[in-house]
């Protein structure tokens, strides 16, 4: 079982001075608002409703929190999240690109989540979530841009791979490296921007993404590190065995 399904709704805010006080690391969740970003997020917990998908365009209008440890039962269960416990948390970032949506509310989110992916702390890592078939729109690029000074990883997920053919996965891939490979900080290096293919509705790319969702947070599954705990007792097995004996100084043994 991943950690991730561990996930529980904890806080959720509307003015950076309401951010919650933990010093976790935190992994936000960015995207238009009809990228799939809320399915990613509910798929990748194994929870239907965690991430709230509205079916009025551009409604969720907050930033909304979920725990990753901290709680000592079921994840349905309505028992407070102990804050001290809590390992990482998982951050759903308004959707962006509505045209629906009114002038004051964009202003609003645009302040709200510019100034949190460049200024908060806590924030280890961008979830940057994209339709494969439409990648990196003039809002998609503007968040590239205002987190890419951070210096921090970006890992882009790009939805609804079920829709596009082997061809047009390929390329999507490529010409999304490409688009990432030409980011660099002003020595030249390039940026931890990293890229996968993902649908839902296929359960395509959901272990990769799982993985690289909890080495950002710092977090290892419980298989990884019974796998670790094993292969630590290899090397030490392995080293056991290799250590010089009296028989090893004979020639003939």
């Amino acid at each position: 079982m991943s950690r991730l399904w561990q996930a529980r709704f904890f806080t959720t805010v509307n003015q950076l001075r309401d951010l919650p006080g933990t010093q976790v690391p935190e992994i936000a969740f960015a995207g238009r608002s009809n990228a799939g970003k809320s399915t990613a997020i509910n798929i990748l917990t194994n929870q239907k409703g965690l991430a709230f998908a509205s079916k009025t365009p551009g409604r969720t209008q907050h930033i909304n929190y979920f725990s990753i440890g901290g709680a000592h039962v079921g994840q349905h269960r309505k028992d407070a999240v102990r804050v001290d416990e809590i390992e990482a948390l998982l951050v759903d970032l308004p959707g962006y690109g509505y045209a629906e949506v009114s002038g004051t509310a964009k202003l609003h989110w645009q302040k709200l989540l510019g100034d949190y992916v460049q200024r908060r702390d806590q924030l280890a890592a961008l979830i940057l979530i994209m339709d494969s078939r439409r990648p990196f729109t003039d809002l998609d690029v503007q968040m590239l841009e205002w987190f890419a000074p951070t210096g921090k990883p970006i890992h882009c997920i790009l939805t609804k791979a079920d829709k596009l053919n082997r061809n047009e996965s390929t390329n999507a891939l490529r010409e999304a490296r490409a688009v990432l490979d030409s980011y660099v900080d002003e020595d030249g290096n390039g940026f931890p921007f990293t890229v996968q293919l993902f649908s839902a509705l296929k359960r395509i790319g959901i272990e990769e993404a799982d993985a690289k969702i909890l080495e950002l947070a710092g977090l290892n599954s419980e298989e990884e590190e019974e796998e670790e705990e094993e292969e630590a007792g290899d090397d030490i097995g392995n080293e056991e065995s290799a250590a010089p004996s009296a028989d090893d100084d004979n020639p003939s043994a």
